[in-house]
């Protein structure tokens, strides 16, 4: 295994990790930015409000797409294993 393939290796991963999580960051990011602007209209800043929203987003974000995160990270998981062999030869 040549330097080229562990970059590739490593590239991928992240690329799946950022796939994988930008859902759920992003339903986070926009419940959370939603309640803040509802918070600065209505002058009520109680930092528990933003928790229930963001985690019954999260949730929905789950249910919706849990199962097509699940079909990557087993895709990802066969095509890491599917290499094993590959790298202990010291093939390419």
């Amino acid at each position: 295994m040549n330097e080229t393939e562990v970059i590739r290796i490593g590239q991928e991963a992240l690329r799946m990790a950022l796939v994988l999580c930008t859902p759920l960051l992003g339903t986070a990011v926009i419940i959370g930015t939603i309640v803040s602007l509802v918070q600065a209209v209505t002058q009520v800043h109680e930092q528990t409000l933003t928790f229930l929203p963001k985690v019954l987003g999260i949730c929905a974000v789950l249910a919706f797409a849990g199962g097509w995160m699940i079909e990557q990270t087993v895709a990802y998981a066969e095509r890491s294993f599917d290499r094993i062999p590959a790298a202990a030869r010291g093939a390419p």
